[in-house]
C-alpha cells in the first residue's frame, strides 16, 4: 500500500520526530526537497495532508493548490495564521497541538516576569562586564509577592499561569470574553479595567483578528508607569509601536516579550532598553513539549489516514 504523501512547511519537531514522520508517511519537507512552488508542482495533486506551525500558518493560496489535502495539521497551539475560510472551502480540516505545551509556556511567563523584576539580565550582563567588582551592585530589583498580576486570556495557559503566580504570593485578577463564575479569581470587565488594576498585565489570549492591539495605547495608559507587560501570547495582540513609545517615555515600568509583531524583526528602539527583557519566542522550546508537540501532530496524520477520528480538530466558524 502507498503511503499518504505529506507536505511539511517546516520540520516536525526533534529529529526523531521529524524521521518518524518520514518513516510512516511520503513527507515532502520544504527548504530539504526543494522550495515550496517546485514541491507544490512536482506533488501537489496527492499531498494529502499540509503540516505547518503556528507562525507558518497557511494561506488560501496554499490550500487551493492542493486539490487532494483534507487536513492542515499545525504544530503549535496558535491557528490565527491557517486561513480558515479556505480551508472551509475546500473541506480541509485543522488540527493544532493543545495542553501539551501549557506548563512550558506558563513556566516562561513566570520566568520572564521574575528576569524582569530582579534584573536578571541587567545583572547577567554587569558580571560579565566585571562591574560588580567595579561598582558595586545593581540597583534593587522588586519581588513578585504582593503584586497584582492580571491574566489577559483566562484560558489553558492563563489559568496555569496565574496558578504558578499564586505559588509565589501574587495576587490574581483576569480578563476573558466571559467571567468564570467558579474561579477564585478577580474578573475585570475590560483589557483597561484589567491594567488599571494590576502590576503586571500578562498576557496569554490567543491571537488573530479578534485580539488584533488589544493592549492598545489606551490599555498601557492604564497599566501606568508602575506597571509591567508581559506578553507570551502573539505579537499581534499588543500595538508594538504603542508599546514601544511607551517604554521610551517612561509610560510604563517595563515589559518582558517572547513574541513581537513582525517575528523575526525586533525594533531596534527595543534593543537599549534596561527596562526590557526579550526573548525569540521560546515558550514552547524544550525538548520535552516539543516532541510531545511532534508525536500529537502525528497522532491526527495517523487518524486521518486510518479513518479514525482526529485527536485535536480545531473548530472552524
Amino acid at each position: 500500500m502507498s503511503k499518504c504523501t505529506v507536505l511539511a512547511l517546516a520540520p516536525l519537531g526533534p529529529p526523531e520526530v521529524q524521521e518518524q514522520l518520514d518513516s510512516e508517511f511520503e513527507c515532502h519537507l520544504v527548504g530539504r526537497d526543494g522550495a515550496l512552488d517546485h514541491l507544490i508542482a512536482q506533488i501537489g495533486d496527492r499531498v494529502s495532508a499540509l503540516v505547518t506551525t503556528g507562525g507558518r500558518g497557511a494561506e488560501a493560496e496554499v490550500i487551493a493548490a492542493l486539490p487532494q489535502l483534507r487536513l492542515i495539521a499545525c504544530y503549535g497551539v496558535g491557528v490565527d495564521a491557517i486561513d480558515f475560510a479556505a480551508a472551509g472551502k475546500h473541506g480541509v480540516e485543522v488540527t493544532n497541538t493543545p495542553d501539551v505545551l501549557t506548563d512550558d509556556v506558563a513556566d516562561l511567563a513566570v520566568f520572564l516576569l521574575g528576569a524582569l523584576h530582579r534584573r536578571l539580565v541587567q545583572g547577567d550582563a554587569w558580571v560579565r562586564a566585571g562591574e560588580w567588582a567595579r561598582s558595586g551592585g545593581i540597583p534593587l530589583g522588586r519581588s513578585l509577592r504582593g503584586r497584582r498580576a492580571g491574566i489577559l486570556g483566562l484560558g489553558r495557559i492563563g489559568e496555569a499561569t496565574a496558578r504558578r503566580l499564586t505559588a509565589f504570593g501574587a495576587e490574581i485578577l483576569y480578563y476573558s470574553r466571559h467571567p468564570r463564575p467558579a474561579s477564585e479569581w478577580t474578573y475585570c470587565e475590560s483589557p483597561a479595567a484589567l491594567a488599571e488594576h494590576s502590576d503586571d498585565l500578562i498576557v496569554c489570549c490567543r491571537g488573530g483578528d479578534a485580539t488584533r492591539h488589544l493592549v492598545d495605547a489606551h490599555v498601557l495608559q492604564a497599566l501606568g508607569p508602575q506597571g509591567s507587560l508581559v506578553n507570551i501570547a502573539r505579537g499581534s495582540v499588543v500595538d508594538e509601536a504603542a508599546l514601544v513609545a511607551a517604554l521610551h517615555a517612561g509610560g510604563i515600568a517595563g515589559a518582558a516579550l517572547d513574541v513581537f509583531e513582525n517575528e523575526p524583526d525586533v525594533p531596534d528602539s527595543l534593543f537599549g532598553l534596561d527596562n526590557v527583557v526579550l526573548a525569540p519566542h521560546i515558550g514552547s522550546a524544550t525538548l520535552e513539549t516539543r516532541r510531545a508537540m511532534g508525536e500529537l501532530v502525528l497522532e491526527n496524520l495517523r487518524a486521518r489516514r486510518d479513518g479514525r477520528s482526529l485527536v485535536t480538530p480545531v473548530p472552524q466558524g
